[in-house]
């Protein structure tokens, strides 16, 4: 009985040797295959038998083929692929937009800004030139194209981050297609945990599909008894029980009127916002970053289009008006200016409108209070189209675009004077910008095709430059709209915020990506194929085999001598 016993935990030793052979070259052969982690052979000892008094070990046996893998650390690779993957995909947007801002460069807005106020200065000094009032044309009509363009080539930005949210969304669902497949497959091969074996090349399909789908969004991964694994997200699940459901794109309206892509779960419509990854990076690029942005550039370029154009309709050029329209209109001619639905609020005050005969040169000055002080009845549109008509010389309209009109009588022209409440400014009479922000900022059309309306002067005649000296420094007056600051500092400011969020974001970046390299060196170092360490233990695994055979035909003589006998 002893040599039987002998000879079957010999015969047991040379299968599993081979077997942890086996699993050996495995290991080697997929070295270099990406996401592969170590298997190993798990070996227990078989249960012994009694031999006379004597109780003896019959072997051992081997207990299944498992990875050596962390499940907690790959949960941590998760959360640091999710971190760092966000924080990439915003240093890339920082950069991408400084790069259109290009304020190292020399076709900046500041530079195109400061080309337009020497322009205006050098009008001021010779302000009945008709050459330096066509460059200070010239110089407004640059600095709005170059506004307009750099808002265009921020939406073009916004609109390659939609592109590419909705490229990821579909990466994403091909990932959760192919793990909802594995799990089956694997749950099947390991027959629901009735052996200890893993189906290792399953898992690492599927593993890499979880990394990379951790990049795309945050995930939570809870692994069942049946070797499947249920994926949650930071809204909702992914896939349940047997049960996937997909991501899917929809389009948001806007409090601009632009619509925008966001992403949801198509089941239970759950969002999947700004939480991580590379999606929540590209919506928190989009919403915060270059929205953020652009709300800047807006509150920057609706000051200067305001403030320019408080000091500008003030002034008068060479010539006056005989028929001028407003170019922006009221949502309602009745209500108070102040809430008929104008870019620009004007305020309590008066203007000075002067109609004067273009004979004789005889003129008359009428004051038009503008009441919006809050008491009694305020100045609707109606009114104020209702007081200019009252003026001799001056039919005064409401066009059906709501805009207001003014016409002067054959042989008169009207010029302003003394705007203390911007209204003017407000309904865009007498102005020289049009538009509200960096998205229509433009010059008006009556300016732009006749320098002799460019208002110079406050009424002192072809050589007075006072108007022009006033909008020379409209960029250094302290603004209560801008915090205290003026439109050069408020501007530079925008700019140095810009990039110091880019170099605090680069930092954070590398931070990230920092913490994840050393959480996947953690796991290379436990998961990882050593080729050293595997042709070591194939070496013994060897050596064990010749051991085993040799017990073979130790017993084999054992038995030959007793059948001699």
């Amino acid at each position: 009985m002893s040599l039987n016993g002998a000879l079957s935990t010999a015969s047991s030793a040379l299968q599993l040797f081979s077997l942890g052979l086996q699993v050996t070259g495995n290991n080697i052969s997929n070295a270099s295959t990406p996401g592969y982690v170590r298997e190993q052979l798990k070996v227990y000892p078989t249960a012994p038998y009694q031999e006379g008094s004597v109780l003896v070990g019959s072997g051992a046996q081997a207990a299944g083929v498992q990875q050596v893998l962390d499940r907690f650390l790959e949960s941590r690779i998760y959360s640091a692929n999710t971190d760092y993957a966000a924080s990439s995909t915003r240093y890339t947007s920082y950069t991408n937009l400084q790069s259109l801002v290009g304020e190292l460069g020399d076709q900046d807005l500041s530079t195109s800004l400061n080309d337009f106020i020497t322009a205006v200065q050098n009008a001021a000094n010779q302000p009945d030139d008709p050459a330096f009032r066509n460059i200070v044309i010239q110089q407004g009509q640059l600095f709005a194209q170059d506004v307009v363009n750099l808002r265009s080539r921020i939406n073009e930005l916004r609109d390659s981050l939609s592109g590419q949210m909705k490229s990821l969304t579909d990466e994403a669902n091909s990932l959760i297609d192919q793990i909802a497949q594995l799990n089956p497959q694997i749950g099947r091969l390991e027959a629901n945990g009735l052996d200890l074996s893993e189906a290792g090349a399953l898992r690492v399909q599927r593993l890499n599909a979880l990394n990379r789908l951790s990049e795309i969004i945050p995930i939570r991964v809870n692994e069942q008894p049946s070797g499947a694994i249920d994926v949650f997200t930071s809204s909702d699940f992914l896939i349940l029980s047997g049960f996937s459901q997909h991501l899917e794109t929809v389009v948001a309206p806007t409090d601009s009127g632009v619509a925008e892509i966001n992403v949801q779960t198509t089941s239970t419509k759950a969002p999947i916002g700004a939480n991580g990854g590379e999606l929540g990076g590209l919506i928190e690029s989009r919403d915060r970053i270059l929205n953020g942005f652009i709300d800047q550039l807006d509150q920057f370029v609706g000051s200067v289009i305001n403030e320019f154009n408080k000091i500008y309709s003030g002034g008068e050029g060479l010539v006056g008006f005989t028929d001028v329209t407003s170019t922006n209109y009221v949502n309602d001619t009745t209500a108070a200016l102040n809430q008929a639905g104008l870019a620009f609020s004007p305020e309590h005050g008066s203007f000075e409108i002067q109609v004067r005969d273009a004979t004789t040169g005889a003129s008359t000055n009428s004051k038009i209070s503008i009441d919006l002080d809050g008491l009694g009845t305020d100045t609707s549109l109606e009114d104020l189209r209702a007081a200019l008509d009252g003026i001799d010389h001056i039919t005064a309209t409401i066009t059906s675009e709501n805009k207001l009109q003014l016409k002067t009588d054959a042989g008169y022209e009207i010029r302003f004077q003394g705007d203390t409440s911007g209204v003017l400014a407000a309904l865009g009479i007498n102005t020289f910008f049009t538009g509200s922000s960096s998205d229509d900022i433009g010059i008006n059309s009556v300016v732009a095709n006749d320098q002799r309306y460019f208002a110079a002067s406050q009424g002192g005649g072809p050589a007075d430059n006072s108007n022009a000296l006033a909008l020379a420094q409209f960029i250094d007056q302290p603004l209560s709209q801008l915090n205290g600051l003026n439109i050069d500092d408020f501007y530079t400011n925008m700019i140095g915020t810009l990039g110091q969020s880019a170099a605090a974001e680069e930092a954070l970046s590398k931070g990230a990506g920092g913490f994840r390299d050393s959480l996947l060196t953690q796991r290379e170092q436990r998961s990882g194929v050593s080729i050293d360490e595997e042709a070591i233990l194939a070496l013994q695994y060897q050596h064990n085999y010749q051991a085993a055979a040799r017990i073979i035909s130790t017993v084999e003589q054992l038995f030959n001598t007793l059948l001699n006998i």
